[in-house]
């Protein structure tokens, strides 16, 4: 079956708002929404496709782009890749330039929106952005929740609360006053057993690799309304998170660390290669910060997740 290459673009506006279009009637999957671009022409680029295809959509000249993701995706007829980039910048005002209505929307809508089946792991890495905070280990909980909120001022707005060592009602606690902290700024991930999944609604859920391992087969504890990540360290585990539709994942340890000395380490080269593979968003883990997202994004991940890297001093 013949693979069609497909440019694509999340396009934001200056106020965060993303550009979603709708498919003509008498097209593949006509009526569902999408977000605007086109085939890759035999020669051309994907960053020479997408400027042309947006000029022709929308009438606009892209000014800054960088690559999102890419999904691959299996319909009865016909196989897609496609090659997803964010556009941040652009010149022009966007239009319907062939007569399909546009919209104008909120990252936290866009599942609000019917769009094909291939586009789900898009939306989320639109929601989704570049920096995922893991919080540090041996913290009282009141030092834990001071430092979360500094980083909540600074702009971070994915976390996972992480205190392995803490007693699971001291934990419980604890997260109790992280979803009041994170409520309307930023997604809180929360780990722990499956047994706690209904008494924290607001919060997603982050599994450790024994427990992809252990219910995968089981497929989504949850509905698709909550995120669900899990921690991956090799393929196996990766197409574990597929098996249980997850949202997203962490790939690690890409470099060495203090809080695991010795363990084999990923490198960026394999980690792209894993990556290649995979349709959800990831972010790598293992000895990054802030300076490594640019070849973080490079390696095909949604961004970089870190402890120290993003824990305020």
């Amino acid at each position: 079956m013949k693979c069609i290459h497909v440019a694509a673009a999340v396009i934001r506006s200056a106020d965060g708002r993303i550009l979603i279009a709708k498919r003509p009637l008498d097209k593949h999957q006509g009526g569902l929404w999408e977000f605007p671009g086109g085939k890759v022409e035999a020669g051309e680029s994907v960053e020479a496709a997408l400027a042309r295809e947006l000029v022709e959509e929308l009438g606009i000249r892209v000014t800054r782009a960088r690559p999102l993701i890419q999904v691959r995706h299996a319909y009865p007829d016909k196989q897609v890749l496609l090659d997803v980039w964010e556009v941040s910048a652009f010149e022009g005002e966007a239009h319907g330039a062939e007569g399909q209505p546009l919209a104008w929307v909120q990252a936290r809508d866009l599942p609000d929106y019917q769009f094909p089946a291939a586009n789900l792991p898009i939306i989320a890495a639109a929601r989704l952005p570049d920096r995922y905070l893991i919080t540090p280990e041996g913290l009282e909980p009141q030092v834990l929740l001071k430092g979360l909120k500094v980083a909540l001022d600074a702009g971070i707005r994915l976390v996972q609360l992480r205190a392995p060592a803490m007693f699971d009602a001291q934990y419980r606690d604890m997260a109790v006053d992280a979803v009041g902290l994170c409520a309307g700024r930023a997604q809180l991930m929360l780990k722990g057993p499956r047994e706690w999944l209904g008494d924290f609604p607001s919060a997603g859920w982050h599994l450790t690799a024994r427990q992809l391992r252990e219910y995968a087969g089981n497929g989504r504890p949850f509905p698709a309304q909550r995120w669900l990540a899990a921690s991956c360290h090799d393929a196996e585990e990766l197409q574990l998170a597929t098996l249980m539709g997850v949202d997203f994942v962490t790939l690690s340890p890409v470099q060495p660390t203090h809080s695991h000395p010795g363990t084999p380490v990923l490198g960026w080269a394999k980690s792209s290669t894993l990556l290649a593979g995979f349709n959800h968003p990831a972010y790598l883990l293992g000895g990054l910060g802030a300076d490594d997202l640019p070849p973080a994004l490079q390696a095909g991940a949604q961004g970089v997740a870190a402890i120290r890297g993003f824990w305020p001093d």
